[in-house]
């Protein structure tokens, strides 16, 4: 099977279908609480000025971009107006500039700055305000349509629960960033919420690198690339 013709084909696979038989608005909460609950450990205000383990970050602004997520969760519900019909969540990835741009381009400055100015006014407001949003989230998630579609900022549109989807991506990633930073041991979560990211970035790393390079680092270590990561 090629490249391309796996791609076709997983996007009609278990991810999608697994993912929307409701699922995925409990599975983002579960995220999201032990997301705020790292947010709110002593050792990450402890180390709140120092660099994090991931490049260009301070711990803060990593501590800021990970309750962010909650933020663009709540604007994506909020958002009006006319919505264009969804894309799939592989064509999400390969529109985003950030994906595979440099550290030092816009799209990445840009993450780096939102995330700083999220943690601007010190870890204890971050906390308060995260918790408040996914105490709002809790409420209203699971009123949300089956079939509901979101607009994104970047002018296309996500079925909520494929959105969903990517900010557990960034929960889960993140969180373990954000733990290594600060002496943490990573956040243990249930498989609910660890096997579609893992299956998504597995398919992302198809679609970018090739399902031969994939299989090779996942079974032949001597034949393995440099890298096959999903971004």
């Amino acid at each position: 099977m090629t490249a391309r013709a796996w791609l076709s084909f997983s996007e009609n696979s278990s991810i999608r279908k697994g993912w929307h038989m409701g699922e995925s608005r409990q599975s983002y909460l579960v995220a999201a609480e032990s997301a705020v609950s790292l947010l709110g450990d002593p050792a990450v205000s402890a180390s709140w000025d120092k660099p994090s383990a991931l490049t260009e970050f301070s711990v803060a602004g990593l501590a800021g971009h990970l309750a962010h997520q909650f933020v663009r969760v709540g604007d994506v519900l909020t958002r009006n107006g006319e919505v264009p019909e969804p894309i799939s969540l592989l064509e999400h990835y390969s529109r985003s500039p950030w994906v595979q741009a440099g550290l030092d381009h816009e799209s990445n400055l840009g993450i780096r700055r939102g995330g700083e100015a999220a943690a601007a006014a010190g870890p204890a407001i971050l906390v308060e305000r995260a918790q408040a949003m996914l105490d709002l989230q809790s409420s209203v998630l699971p009123g949300e349509p089956e079939d509901r579609v979101v607009s994104l900022p970047s002018g296309w549109s996500l079925l909520l629960d494929d959105f969903l989807l990517t900010r557990c991506v960034e929960l889960v990633v993140h969180a373990d960033d954000l733990a290594t930073s600060v002496g943490l041991a990573t956040p243990a979560l249930p498989a609910t919420v660890v096997d579609p990211v893992v299956e998504l970035l597995a398919k992302l790393a198809v679609h970018r690198h090739g399902p031969t390079a994939v299989i090779r680092t996942l079974s032949r270590a001597e034949r393995a690339p440099a890298t096959i990561s999903a971004f």
